[in-house]
């Protein structure tokens, strides 16, 4: 979560397939039951993704990013498929892989939907090594990613003010390259913590909670603290992906000791955290 060219790498580079155990989620990449069933924690990914392509120069490519975006999110075309009119959007791009040869391939099968399968090919050629849980996510993944995602790419392509736009929440891309754009390059921080802040956080990482979940959250949120506001955005979801477990937002997270990260109480949605300012040593700002 604080290099995002790594991030991006795994969101475009060919996927390994490999768990150690039940409990592994690695085979499943950057990403979790979660993100491929419901979507949640997309807008991140799109936005990373985004910014990696948009940045090459100094001066933000749009429509490549646009672009690299919609080869990323394509699905092949259904085999009975009728023709599609003038003003329905389209879900299937091969014409982008000659620019985006890692992205799709010349049949429109997008790098998540390639990534999808991959997944579920893994499954069920290992499942001693799946958990009944996670079993039973595959099976609904593989009978209903396709269609719900076609809908979530159509979605996506709506434009921000069109007039059958509905939901102030929905995610379009429209709105993930005007974050791109205003986020930049991607960046790697380098947040270093001392020797003596990172026994404190180890004394009061609670029993059974990793003690790399302390350190990052303390780092994330000095990396990504600003001036106006103590509270920084905490992507739930996208963390659970990086710790390769759904124990963080499900149980770590409610864990955590209030002497050193407090939660914004009055807000679910988006989630806001802020490092206790006498842990930090640092003067409190005001909201």
């Amino acid at each position: 979560m604080l290099n995002e060219f790594e991030e991006f790498r795994a969101y475009t580079a060919p996927p390994v397939y490999a768990a150690k155990g039940k409990r592994d989620n690695s085979y499943l990449g950057r990403f979790t039951y979660d993100i491929l069933l419901e979507f949640h924690g997309l807008g991140r990914i799109l936005t990373i993704l985004a910014r990696g392509y948009m940045w090459q120069t100094e001066e933000p490519d749009v429509d490549l990013a646009r672009r690299a975006l919609c080869a990323w999110c394509s699905l092949p075309q259904k085999k009975k498929a009728s023709p599609r009119e003038d003003w329905q959007y389209q879900t299937c791009f091969p014409e982008l892989h000659e620019a985006f040869p890692e992205l799709v391939d010349g049949k429109g099968r997008g790098w998540l939907f390639r990534h999808v399968k991959g997944i579920c090919a893994f499954v069920k050629a290992h499942s001693d090594l799946i958990s009944s849980p996670a079993y039973k996510n595959c099976v609904l993944l593989e009978t209903g990613f396709e269609k719900a995602w076609r809908d979530k790419l159509t979605q996506l392509q709506v434009p921000l003010f069109h007039r059958d736009t509905k939901g102030g929440w929905v995610l379009r891309f429209d709105d993930v390259l005007a974050d791109a754009k205003e986020r930049g390059p991607l960046r790697k921080y380098d947040v270093p913590l001392s020797a003596d802040m990172l026994s404190r956080l180890r004394e009061l990482t609670p029993k059974g909670v990793p003690e790399t979940v302390l350190p990052t959250l303390v780092q994330y949120y000095l990396a990504h603290m600003q001036e106006s506001s103590e509270w920084v955005v905490l992507p739930v979801v996208n963390f659970d992906a990086y710790f390769g477990s759904t124990s963080f937002s499900r149980r770590w997270l409610n864990e955590l000791p209030e002497d050193v990260i407090l939660r914004d109480r009055k807000r679910q949605d988006p989630c806001r955290y802020s490092v206790q300012a006498s842990f930090l040593n640092l003067p409190l700002r005001e909201i």
